[in-house]
């Protein structure tokens, strides 16, 4: 009913200065099948039916557009496409699906898992719950500080068993992030060295992750952005002061919805992330700002 009725229509309209930067993760190749944390693997037919709805509903422009605060003309509000860890998936057939319709969009990397690592979130998820233990979870993000090898020591000890993942569900190779970064309008950037809990580090610790980064993509890619996005969306004031430091322009939390303040802290900026299986009509009531953020 609320699909049907002119209510997204009017609130889009009320949002029409404003903007969305959503957040996918892995997108799941035709043929293929889901696997690890759910919640992070959204199929390419889904995709690309939201990449089309999207169009319809809204201006799709860079990340850049975004934070510059560029209003334009459009009469809708403005959205632009992020996808965190640089899932091989998202790598392939996320950016054929982009580059088809000739979006904009950005890949934040975390370079110590480019070539085929897995993340701890996929292996450690269980076929019953397909995903990960809440209390393991946040564990994992606080005693374990999100480090990957110190997550799956402990869950060894625990006993807890590593699954395999299918080969969509690894992080990208360097030449794939070549070939899709030969599409002019998709661009990389930093989602920290090991994906570690940012929020959890500090002094030099920190500053690896945040420096190596940023070195790693400008010695290989020519368009980089110096925005950062949080692993696990997690900072503090004293990340964000880190990440200024480091040389970073803005970063991105995981959650928050809409970018509408003008005075925003640019190094806490909202995204609306985007979850499989959101219904399609779903996915319209969330990114019209009926629903959430």
């Amino acid at each position: 009913m609320l699909v049907e009725s002119r209510i997204p229509d009017a609130v889009r309209w009320k949002r029409r200065g404003d903007a969305l930067i959503l957040a996918y993760h892995n997108v799941v190749p035709e043929g293929e099948e889901a696997a690890g944390e759910r919640s992070l693997h959204l199929s390419q037919r889904d995709f690309a039916a939201q990449l089309d709805l999207l169009s319809e509903t809204h201006e799709i422009v860079s990340l850049r557009t975004v934070l510059a605060n560029a209003a334009g003309n459009s009469t809708k509000p403005r959205a632009a496409l992020t996808f965190d860890d640089a899932y091989r998936g998202a790598v392939t057939a996320g950016a054929q699906e982009i580059a088809a319709r000739s979006l904009p969009a950005t890949i934040f990397v975390a370079p110590a898992f480019v070539g085929g690592g897995t993340f701890w979130w996929d292996e450690l998820a269980t076929p019953a719950t397909r995903g990960i233990d809440p209390a393991f979870r946040v564990r994992a993000l606080r005693e374990m500080r999100g480090l990957d090898a110190d997550v799956r020591a402990r869950a060894a000890e625990s006993g807890m068993l590593l699954s395999r993942v299918p080969d969509h569900a690894r992080c990208a190779s360097e030449e794939e992030l070549q070939r899709a970064t030969a599409h002019p309008e998709i661009t990389v950037a930093s989602h920290s060295w090991s994906h570690a809990n940012l929020a959890q580090l500090n002094g030099s610790a920190l500053m690896a992750e945040l420096v190596q980064p940023l070195e790693w993509l400008r010695e290989r890619f020519e368009r980089v952005s110096d925005v950062l996005s949080y692993p696990y969306g997690l900072a503090t004031p004293a990340t964000e002061r880190a990440a200024a430091a480091a040389g970073y322009g803005a970063a991105l939390c995981i959650s928050g919805g809409w970018v509408h303040d003008r005075s925003r802290n640019s190094y806490a900026l909202p995204r609306l992330n985007v979850p499989a299986g959101v219904s399609a009509r779903g996915f319209l009531l969330r990114v019209s700002g009926v629903l959430g953020g």
